[in-house]
């Protein structure tokens, strides 16, 4: 196993992966969020148009959208997002299709949470003259994410585990080394015990942490 750990570089690898969940991370939070209040907003076509991206994003193979991202919108429409380098543009189109796929999970947690805020809540708001945007902003949001913080935590482990797909375009991450080393290597339990190991690593603490956080942060019912 320690043969296989310095002949490769494995931590190289999972730093990628790190990098992958963080920023796809930030990205689905902010565009789940957005579509998760367009989903509750009082104007139709916004709600349709949330509940559209719901449905077609959850019903699409993660690996479709990567697919879709590097071969139509870079190869094809030729969109290099600033870079020349295509492991760049691999590497930065994954995190725009990991943050879309994912900011699905995170629009169906948040507004779960924002159907537990209370009516009166809102009619509380809209009574000290509060628009829409305002009150959700400053009344059901910062409530409704105190209520999914659990579920949100299930969300980014996911994440953490989907940013494997990434290697179907080429990025560097775990899943692909894990790839090449099963290739020109013959102990395949042992790689694969290497990089379960490195997942766990990941992943417990991640649910740990937002286990403690829902059991602080909970809303008192």
């Amino acid at each position: 196993m320690f043969d296989l750990i310095s002949r490769y570089n494995i931590l190289e690898a999972f730093w990628v992966t790190v990098q992958l969940t963080f920023f796809s991370a930030i990205g689905a939070l902010v565009l789940g969020t957005l579509v998760a209040a367009m989903r509750v907003s009082p104007i139709p076509v916004a709600r349709w148009v949330g509940a559209a991206f719901v449905t077609v994003v959850r019903n699409t193979p993660l690996t479709l959208i990567l697919v879709f991202t590097s071969i139509g919108l870079y190869t094809q429409l030729g969109w290099t997002l600033a870079s020349d380098d295509i492991q760049d543009i691999n590497y930065r189109w994954a995190i725009i299709g990991l943050s879309v796929y994912t900011a699905a999970f995170v629009c169906e947690s948040l507004r779960a949470g924002i159907n537990t805020v209370a009516l009166g809540q809102s009619e509380a708001g809209r009574s000290l003259g509060f628009g829409f945007a305002q009150n959700l902003r400053l009344i059901v949001l910062p409530q409704a994410f105190r209520a999914v913080i659990a579920p949100l935590g299930s969300v980014l482990i996911a994440l953490t585990k989907n940013s494997t797909v990434a290697s179907v375009i080429g990025v560097a991450e775990a899943a692909l080394l894990m790839k090449s080393m099963i290739e020109n290597e013959a102990a395949i339990l042992t790689i694969g015990a290497i990089f379960a190991l490195g997942f766990v690593v990941l992943t417990l603490p991640t649910g740990l942490i937002f286990g403690w956080l829902a059991k602080r942060y909970e809303v008192a019912r």
